[in-house]
């Protein structure tokens, strides 16, 4: 079997990018591809445009040392990795645009032998369509789904698992999932993965891969859903949930997860419905828990407006826009959406504290919300509201602010 000694990575966002990098530092030549320019110039700086822990020491070497070159266009390669945005169109139905995208910028320069990878989080299906793309594009090839294993162009589905903040550590540990649509194409996936994965590449076909990938987010959502339904119900019931959920975890065989906001990120958030999309009669629970979780950011607003109605000028400082603690992504994040909706309903002066971020996103800025460090926030605001447990929320003296309504989402002020 051929060696792979060249890798182009079509997207270089949070995992585009250090999935390139730790290749790269590998010994292995990569091609990365971005749209944006600003992306590809940074990158070929030594730089990075997003924040994870360690990346920019090892883009910075690998770049120096030659291993990795950014471009718009893609390079001809042994490999290529799409790591591309799958977002919604419509009612929550899967939009693979942008795969269809990296399909059309490879095609040109794919050759006999090559491999193609998709990692992008993807409905059940969409290997099979993508190969089915690149037919169209290069009838001079053979693909898997024409000829099986004789085919020229060999694909696999291999989904990333990586929690923002431990990448680089979770991309070399965690065990992976390579799904070919042939059993050659799953054997050169597991070679290009065993050159930097420690865990187990466990081979299996590419439907399965995909729905594994969508069953793993889902389970977490349902998980997650059934810890934000108490939360409603604690509320209503004037239970503490947290103590609730401290005490019913001491049982030997439950471990009830901690309610939220809601429910964000590129996965969790989004991954379920594509199930549901592919299987909407049976997946009855999975869509539930979707419906829960979208649900409560509604709730948080609501409880929010009841505080601010006793008030003759609200001032609310947001603690928090991150999908999660201690990141800067804010995709999908039900904090983002609680405080554009209080911007929106005109619920008073909004105070914006995010301390991983620079500049607000535009829906925010656009609507008034300011951005504010945390103690001129709280020195300025009548409702804290608490939507992320960043580590700089949990210093806070929380004894100090009796003068204030406190709005916790997370749990941390006791």
């Amino acid at each position: 079997m051929a060696t792979i000694r060249s890798v182009s990575m079509i997207g270089l966002g949070y995992i585009g990018l250090p999935t390139a990098t730790v290749i790269a530092s590998r010994g292995i030549k990569v091609y990365g591809v971005d749209v944006h320019q600003h992306v590809v110039d940074t990158i070929n700086r030594g730089e990075i445009h997003i924040i994870e822990p360690d990346l920019d020491q090892l883009v910075h070497q690998v770049v120096k040392d030659g291993f990795m070159v950014a471009n718009t266009v893609p390079q001809p390669a042994d490999a290529f990795m799409i790591a591309v945005p799958t977002p919604f169109k419509n009612d929550h139905e899967p939009d693979l645009a942008y795969v269809e995208a990296a399909a059309r910028s490879i095609a040109p320069v794919l050759a006999a032998g090559n491999l193609v990878v998709l990692e992008s989080t993807s409905p059940v299906g969409a290997t099979e369509q993508l190969s089915a793309w690149l037919a169209e594009l290069r009838p001079d090839l053979k693909f898997p789904h024409q000829a099986g294993e004789q085919a020229d162009v060999h694909l696999a589905y291999c989904p990333e698992r990586v929690l923002p903040g431990h990448i680089l550590r979770e991309l070399i540990s965690n065990d992976r999932i390579i799904g070919g649509m042939t059993v050659k194409g799953a054997e050169l996936a597991a070679q290009l993965y065993g050159t930097f994965v420690q865990g187990a590449c466990l081979k299996t076909d590419a439907r399965t891969a995909e729905m594994a990938k969508l069953t793993e987010n889902a389970f977490r959502d349902v998980n997650i859903a059934f810890a934000n339904e108490l939360s409603l119900i604690c509320d209503r019931l004037k239970i503490n949930v947290w103590e609730l959920i401290r005490l019913a975890n001491h049982h030997p065989r439950v471990n009830i997860l901690q309610p939220g906001p809601g429910v964000g990120g590129h996965c969790i958030a989004v991954d379920p419905w594509f199930i549901v999309d592919s299987a909407p009669n049976e997946a009855r629970l999975i869509r539930t828990a979707r419906e829960v979780n979208d649900g409560k950011p509604g709730y948080v607003v609501t409880k929010v407006k009841e505080a601010a109605r006793d008030l003759q000028s609200p001032v609310i400082a947001c603690l928090g826009l991150a999908f999660k603690a201690n990141i800067d992504d804010l995709r999908e994040s039900p904090s983002v959406e609680i405080v554009r909706r209080l911007a929106a309903d005109g619920v008073g002066k909004i105070l914006a504290v995010e301390p991983h971020v620079d500049a607000l996103p535009a829906e925010l800025s656009d609507k008034g919300v300011e951005l504010a460090d945390v103690a001129s926030a709280l020195e300025r605001a009548n409702i804290v509201l608490l939507l992320v447990d960043h580590d700089q929320f949990k210093t806070i003296l929380w004894m100090t602010l009796q003068d204030k309504t406190i709005i916790d989402t997370r749990g941390i002020v006791r």
